[in-house]
């Protein structure tokens, strides 16, 4: 490993303090700090890692003049799984006969969810005290799971006049008046004067800012205590954790952080959103030792002590099992259940007899392999779920599974997360698999790629192989197992040491610990320094590698703006010369967007120099290097081609795309830096990675596994980190998720195979 000398020049000035946030979802003690810890889906405002591109993802961009059909073809998809879902659950027979042991809150908890699912108003389970008696209310609402749209739908003129004088007489900003118009549908008007904490439900509002808005709207009768704060908090809360990464929260941790927001009553105002269907309760069963942080409340693990001593129960293990009371939002609720049930059903549905034959069919392709392929090829044959693990060149071992199924006569089809995901999976597919067997995830999921469906809606496939796992978030991962028919086989492979999905949950890091299927690890390491860089942060150590011919560089500096000038010499000049890759190919990648040395410095520092111009098209020129968002969470990168009344015309990685004007500011930004979030599932012949002194906090060891590995052959490190960098690789990994998947999947898959 080489270190070039920082630049002759000064930098006088201290490093801006503003340092962006970035992290592997939120610390599990704070769930109203979410937005803020988690640079996955945090909202731009926040300054984070990812901030305005992270969510469910979307198409990939479509060719020109297709958008808005392959838009609509995925929102389709996504409310044909949303159908399957609620007929499933209305096709089953009867609630399973749970809790029986549990008394106290426990069983007061269990008691709720059941009052809500038969339209009765629940009794008041998490304060010890009897509330006021309170009005009778109808039948809770229960929402379908929201789809991912690519954007609300456009409202009436008419509409938004209306959402824009209340909002002017409750002295909001009249910009809201569209996205208030189109979150809160039809009557948003009515619905803001009757509850103005709806307001709340507008991204990028916070609940002080409802405050002051409700307080003028309402006058003396605005109070703190007012049942329909302590509601729209709640939801604003578990949006926010869904924001960081959770499908729910420990309901202590829910009540801790609505009395931190001034909400009275946190009990009362749980109850009030499960009553109104917003928010959904669960308990669920802790096989994690005693003395974990996650253990359910004292009174909750002496009520099931307690039952079981009254009825006479020797088995001190059941009778003693604690419990985790959660709180979430049915949306994710729902898709975390279709999840658990899809994967089940595939493990499941593969027979002993179709999987000895298997066995025999697929024999000589994996004696044809070797190492860890051919041990993928012999799980893949005899289990309808398999998981693989491995860095970049392991990819090579899904591929050989590919060709092989192809050989068979299978029908089988992989998915990558990215396009340049695509490309690089189908270099390694080579010919031996029909053409258009390698696509990506959002393109197979909305019909635009892939194989298609049979009558019953189901892809038509016999294997799919799905790569980057690590990146499917629960909602896409719901989406896809129910795209696949009964017998079908699953493989899912990626990285386990990178960044998780922008999306909610953490599918593959939960299937891995929930050990329900074979899980095949790569023995193919990653070659050169880079690789063997990267190989050591994966566990922790951040090694010095031999780099003799500068494949890995390190370059000290000072302050940001020291950071931000040997950032644009490297692209500019120092890698083109003597690495040989020219500055197109060479990706800049920050912690965050904001600060001194964030992606917007970054990218104005390098347009600069490298295309620079007026800026006449929304702040973009012909050739400028961009990165399209068409959704959270789903970033593209291109090039600007022209503009005209049309829109922004984009080539994203060959693929023509016109953004309308109104939607460049929002989905467009320069793209020459990016951040770890939006280069997940891309890779660059070189890489820079810009660690200034201010972003020392958004270090964690998955962040800089991420971005050290996005380059190919070449890796600069612009290091203004000092101890922060070695520090955030040994002792700082990924923050917690709450999820349910492993409890889910357990329960219906209790042997691990």
């Amino acid at each position: 490993m080489s270190t070039e000398p920082a630049a002759a020049e000064g930098h006088p000035g201290p490093a801006d303090t503003d340092a962006p946030r970035a992290g592997q979802g939120a610390e599990a003690t704070g769930p109203e700090d979410t937005a803020a810890e988690e640079g996955a889906g945090a909202p731009d405002s926040a300054e984070t890692d990812d901030g305005a591109d992270a969510g469910a993802p979307v198409a990939e961009p479509a060719a020109q003049g297709e958008g808005v059909s392959e838009t609509a073809a995925e929102i389709a998809a996504q409310r044909e799984l949303q159908e399957r879902i609620a007929q499933r659950k209305a096709a089953k027979e009867g609630p399973i006969a749970a809790g029986g042991k549990l008394s106290g809150t426990a069983a007061d908890l269990l008691a709720a969810v059941r009052a809500v699912e038969s339209g009765e108003r629940p009794a008041a389970v998490f304060g010890e005290p009897a509330p006021a008696p309170r009005k009778v209310v109808a039948e809770p609402v229960r929402r379908a799971p929201a789809a991912a749209p690519t954007g609300p739908a456009e409202p009436a003129v008419a509409a938004v006049d209306a959402v824009g004088a209340v909002l002017t007489e409750g002295g909001a900003p009249v910009s809201l008046a569209a996205p208030a118009a189109a979150t809160l549908g039809e009557g948003a008007d009515s619905a803001l004067r009757d509850d103005p904490w709806q307001l709340l439900r507008i991204p990028g509002v916070r609940p002080e800012q409802a405050d002051g808005f409700a307080r003028a709207l309402l006058g003396a009768e605005c109070g703190p205590d007012d049942e329909r704060r302590g509601r729209a908090v709640t939801v604003w809360l578990l949006e926010q954790a869904a924001v960081a990464g959770h499908t729910a929260l420990d309901a202590p941790l829910l009540a801790q952080a609505l009395g931190k927001r001034a909400v009275p009553d946190p009990d009362e105002a749980v109850q009030s959103a499960i009553a109104e269907g917003d928010a959904l309760v669960f308990q669920d069963a802790l096989e994690e030792p005693p003395g974990s942080p996650a253990r359910a409340p004292e009174s909750a693990r002496k009520t099931a002590a307690e039952d079981g001593a009254e009825d006479g129960s020797q088995d001190g293990e059941e009778a003693e099992r604690p419990v985790r009371v959660l709180v979430g939002l049915e949306r994710y609720a729902l898709a975390e259940e279709s999840l658990a049930d899809g994967l089940a059903r595939l493990v499941n549905s593969l027979s002993k007899e179709d999987s000895s034959q298997a066995l025999a069919d697929w024999e000589p392709a994996a004696a044809a392999a070797s190492g860890s392929a051919a041990e993928l090829i012999r799980a893949s044959a005899g289990h309808g779920l398999v998981l693989h693990t491995g860095a970049e060149a392991a990819r090579a071992e899904p591929a050989a599974l590919v060709q092989a199924a192809a050989r068979l006569g299978l029908r089988v089809c992989a998915a990558a997360h990215t396009v340049d995901g695509r490309r690089r999976l189908a270099e390694h597919v080579g010919a031996g698999a029909p053409e258009g067997t390698a696509v990506t995830v959002s393109g197979l999921l909305s019909g635009a790629e892939g194989p298609g469906r049979d009558g019953d809606g189901a892809l038509a496939v016999d294997l799919m192989v799905v790569l980057d796992a690590p990146q499917l978030d629960v909602e896409t991962a719901a989406m896809l197992a129910e795209s696949l028919p009964d017998g079908a086989r699953l493989v899912l492979s990626g990285d386990p040491s990178v960044l998780w999905s922008a999306g909610p949950g953490r599918v593959f890091a939960d299937l891995l610990a929930a050990q329900v299927c074979p899980q095949i690890a790569s023995r193919t390491p990653d070659p050169g320094p880079v690789g063997e860089l990267v190989s050591g942060i994966g566990v922790g150590e951040l090694n010095q590698v031999e780099a003799p011919g500068k494949e890995v560089v390190i370059v000290p500096v000072r302050d940001a703006a020291e950071a931000i000038h040997r950032a644009v010499q490297l692209v500019a000049d120092s890698v083109p010369r003597a690495i040989g890759v020219p500055s197109e190919q060479t990706q800049v990648i920050t912690p965050g967007h904001g600060g001194a040395a964030g992606t917007r410095a970054l990218n104005a520092a390098l347009k600069e120099r490298l295309n620079p111009g007026p800026g006449r098209f929304g702040g973009f020129d012909p050739d400028d290097r961009i990165a399209y968002v068409p959704a959270p969470g789903r970033t593209v990168p291109g090039r600007v081609v022209r503009a005209d009344a049309e829109g922004l015309h984009l080539d994203c990685a060959g693929t023509p795309v016109v953004v309308p004007q109104d939607a460049v500011e929002r989905t467009v930004r320069h793209g020459w830096a990016l951040t770890a979030h939006q280069a997940v599932g891309l890779r660059w012949p070189a890489a820079v990675v810009v660690l200034p002194g201010d972003a020392t906090q958004a270090l964690s060891r998955p962040w800089v596994y991420t971005a050290f590995g996005r380059g190919e052959r070449h890796l600069s490190v612009v290091h203004g980190a000092d101890a922060a960098l070695p520090r955030a690789v040994a002792e700082v990994p990924a923050k917690p998720r709450t999820t349910r998947l492993q409890t889910l999947l357990r329960a219906q898959v209790p042997t691990a195979q």
